[in-house]
């Protein structure tokens, strides 16, 4: 059984709350909950009582320090990874961090080589590989099913930012300095899916653009100004010698959508998002997928009773439970994350 702290548990809101709390909840035999951590002690009291914790901490190397947690799982800001997964490889423990892993690729750097150093697993939420529809992709790439690969073209777009103003928690995201914007986060999880599929990425370009320069809080009405790019597009060549194609973007009112297509000599597979909206709106590379085979139909892919948010990050931690009980090294890890950092500024 593998003990779990994580930071970020919010009881009101999070990723935390929204995905990994269900899929740790649903995974009883491999898991337990033994500490959830805030930044104020009346939010930590109350996600211990509502999520079945059995302690609570405001304190990140209390939390990492207790005896009965194996694992830290780290869901805050992405300006507050350094700090925090630091302080759990400091305490010896094996971590998850949320994507992506620092504000940059120096970040990035010094977390995978500290993460080395401490010889512990250090896990990064590229979730988005272990979709239902992404695993039956690349099991049927792997087949041969649709020979080799020619190329590939992927857009995802999401509708951060448009009509209505945007929460108060996103606010930090509209600030390049913080690491979080469409780049980092949209682009980070778009990239590493089709490298999953398509194969390693050789060499790639692209382009960003800055088309709404302001943006509104929700809650309060207060304009901020927005310096990260909400557009971007690149070319890249994969190992094999086929080119792929990525074009993200935010502003999406009309059909925030992922469409991922794999074209081979033998047929070509698609992926496309299914119509969760709200889940769209955040970050659609990690919602539903369907897979359309080399003829364009459905192929099944399995069921799950969880939220749609948590179904990736629950098999995420069925396949880390098993590296760990094993020694294998499946699930995405720090130098990953370091590579597709630098893949990003390139």
């Amino acid at each position: 059984m593998i003990g779990v702290g994580i930071l970020g548990a919010s009881p009101d809101r999070g990723w935390a709350a929204m995905a990994h709390l269900p899929a740790l909840a649903a995974l009883p035999e491999q898991y337990r909950l033994v500490a959830v951590g805030t930044s104020r002690a009346e939010s930590a009291r109350e996600a211990q009582r509502r999520f079945g914790a059995a302690h609570a901490f405001t304190n990140a190397e209390e939390l990492a320090g207790h005896p009965e947690v194996d694992l830290v799982v780290v869901t805050v800001k992405v300006p507050a990874h350094r700090e925090l997964v630091l302080a759990a490889l400091a305490a010896g423990k094996h971590v998850y961090c949320e994507w992506p892993l620092g504000r940059d690729a120096a970040e990035a750097e010094e977390l995978a080589k500290a993460a080395e150093a401490a010889g512990v697993r250090a896990v990064i939420g590229l979730q988005g590989r272990f979709s239902p529809a992404a695993v039956a992709a690349r099991k049927l790439i792997d087949e041969g099913k649709i020979g080799r690969i020619r190329t590939a073209t992927l857009l995802s777009a999401r509708a951060r930012g448009g009509v209505g103003g945007v929460p108060a928690w996103m606010a930090y995201t509209f600030d390049r300095a913080n690491g979080a914007g469409l780049v980092e986060v949209l682009g980070g999880h778009a990239v590493d899916l089709l490298r999953h599929l398509a194969g390693p990425i050789r060499a790639i370009s692209g382009r960003s653009t800055l088309q709404v320069t302001e943006q509104v809080i929700a809650e309060t009405g207060e304009r901020i100004e927005v310096n990260t790019p909400d557009h971007l597009a690149a070319v890249a060549e994969l190992d094999g010698g086929a080119l792929a194609t990525v074009l993200v973007h935010d502003n999406e009112q009309f059909r925030p959508r992922v469409h991922l297509e794999i074209a081979g000599t033998e047929g070509t597979l698609t992926l496309v998002s299914a119509p969760e909206r709200q889940l769209l709106a955040i970050q659609p590379q990690i919602g539903r997928l369907e897979l359309l085979d080399t003829q364009g139909e459905p192929v099944p892919l399995p069921g799950s009773e969880l939220p749609v948010p948590a179904v990736n990050v629950a098999a995420l931690y069925r396949q880390l439970a098993v590296d760990l009980n094993t020694g294998s090294r499946v699930v995405p890890d720090f130098r990953d994350a370091l590579d597709l950092h630098e893949l990003l500024v390139t």
